[in-house]
């Protein structure tokens, strides 16, 4: 052993830098030659460092140019760096060996805790050590992915990795950059998607977002395994998504129960028929558009094809298009098991839908009614569904929400507004109903330019429909549910002799 790690012979130049090992080196042709070699240089002691340096100081003084001298100081550092590799390596062996010793959950039950880890906590375990990294590894961990965040911390492959983990225990999938939530009341709580609608994106998060239209292509691999049993699909401002991607991406759906988009540039019409051809068993939809105002691309029949075509729906947001009465009207008395209806910022409902609908129709279930800010929203309106609920129409309801930052409208003419409604029954319903959670909040001074958008177009505020005045009508007849044609339109009832029937049960 002491020949070799004898330091070569100030007088004998030592081999050339090119060589693959020192002469001396070169008699080690076993394992068990290079084990005593390397015992023998753990056996040093610490203060052994200072001959080191001298013995490379002597070496690279043997050599005859700067560029040997530079390629041994190389040599030396890449084998510092092997000799660290290989003891993290060793580490982290023993230290996975004692931590399946010391784990006090058997492999079944770790995976089952593992399982109920949100995504970002997973990802830190796997970190942690090789063994909960292993854990991490179960399929069943990936069932429920939320890769949501403020800033932009996630790419297509990231997506694409997780989605392929998860496989056919994929349940829920929640992507994209979440608007910073605004301060509400406790009571405005019944807002199911947990984030504010009111605020803006920032400009900065929108252009540095790295996910693109193709993200949700891994949910098709495979003949769609992974998009097969998905039951949650939340989506939330990914820019350079579009209407092709999204309804190829909902195609392999079939099972999703719970659709929530938000601040996604794709049209109303072409995903409301994406979900009515694809998702047959949805019991929510969540879709707030990501131009308040802009969208007017929702149609009748499509209306229609969405009531046949998703006979579960319980729960309804199309928040910021410019949704008719009419259209809402065949959307709540067609829906028979609809609980919650959420038409906030419509540009053109004035709440003559809600007539007709307290007693002997789909609407006598409706528990949560939310029509917060939006523009033509009438007084009279209002007053005469408070009426209803006085007369004892809507026995069901819990929660309703009238509120306007800017007043309710007129009667004759919507631009006009009250910012104190003194025809509104608001203290009799308290007081007479008092399971309703009642929101009636308005300004005391309001300004209708204040809520005008100031990158919208002029074409948003063309709200040009002619509406059936307050004075016509009541609750208690259909008048005020026109249609584009002019022509009164029925609403279609889901009946369980129906075509779509057989097509569901296959």
């Amino acid at each position: 052993m002491d020949t070799l790690i004898q330091s070569p012979s100030p007088q004998k130049r030592p081999c050339c830098v090119g060589d693959p090992l020192p002469i001396e080196f070169s008699r080690i042709s076993t394992p068990e030659q290079m084990n005593n070699l390397l015992e023998a240089f753990l056996g040093l002691s610490d203060s052994s460092s200072v001959f080191f340096d001298c013995s490379l100081e002597r070496l690279l003084e043997s050599r005859a140019s700067d560029s040997e001298q530079n390629q041994m100081i190389e040599r030396v550092l890449k084998l510092g760096s092997v000799l660290i590799e290989a003891g993290e390596r060793s580490a982290r062996k023993l230290a996975c060996k004692h931590n399946s010793i010391v784990w006090a959950l058997p492999p079944d039950l770790t995976f089952k805790v593992f399982s109920l880890l949100d995504t970002r906590s997973l990802c830190y375990a796997a970190a942690t050590c090789s063994m909960f990294h292993k854990f991490s590894m179960e399929p069943l961990c990936y069932s429920n992915i939320d890769l949501t965040s403020i800033v932009p911390k996630v790419n297509n492959a990231v997506v694409s990795a997780m989605i392929q983990k998860a496989g056919k225990d994929l349940q829920s999938l929640k992507l994209g950059i979440l608007s910073s939530p605004t301060v509400c009341s406790t009571k405005n709580s019944v807002n199911a998607s947990g984030y504010s609608w009111n605020s803006k994106k920032s400009r900065q998060c929108k252009e540095s977002c790295v996910l693109t239209r193709s993200c949700l292509t891994s949910l098709s691999a495979d003949g769609g395994a992974a998009g097969a049993l998905l039951r949650r699909l939340h989506l939330y401002n990914i820019d350079r998504m579009d209407n092709a991607a999204l309804c190829a991406a909902l195609s392999p759906c079939p099972s999703l129960l719970d659709l929530e988009i938000v601040g996604l540039h794709i049209e109303l019409r072409q995903t409301l028929e994406s979900v009515s051809k694809n998702c047959h068993f949805i019991e929510r939809l969540f879709f707030e558009s990501s131009k308040t105002g802009r969208d007017d691309s929702l149609k009748s029949p499509t209306c229609f094809e969405l009531v046949n075509g998703c006979p579960h729906l319980t729960s309804l947001a199309l928040r910021g298009f410019k949704l008719h009465d009419f259209k809402a009207r065949i959307l709540v008395k067609g829906f028979r098991k609809l609980k919650s209806v959420d038409f906030s910022t419509s540009y053109s409902i004035t709440g003559s839908f809600l007539r007709n609908l307290g007693s002997g129709s789909n609407g006598g279930s409706l528990e949560v009614i939310i029509l917060r800010d939006c523009i033509q929203l009438k007084e009279v309106e209002v007053a005469r569904f408070l009426a209803a609920v006085l007369a004892g129409d809507f026995k069901l309801l819990r929660h309703l929400d009238i509120s306007n930052r800017e007043g309710l409208a007129g009667e004759a003419e919507w631009y006009k507004r009250n910012n104190s409604p003194s025809i509104l029954p608001i203290e009799r319903v308290l007081e007479e109903r008092p399971e309703i959670c009642l929101l009636a909040e308005f300004p005391d001074v309001g300004s209708f330019i204040e809520i005008v958008d100031s990158d919208m177009d002029s074409d948003a505020l063309q709200l040009s429909l002619p509406f059936t005045s307050s004075s016509e009508g009541s609750y208690s007849s259909d008048h005020g549910s026109g249609n584009e044609d002019g022509r009164d339109v029925g609403y279609v009832v889901y009946e369980e002799s129906s075509d779509e029937v057989d097509i569901l049960t296959i």
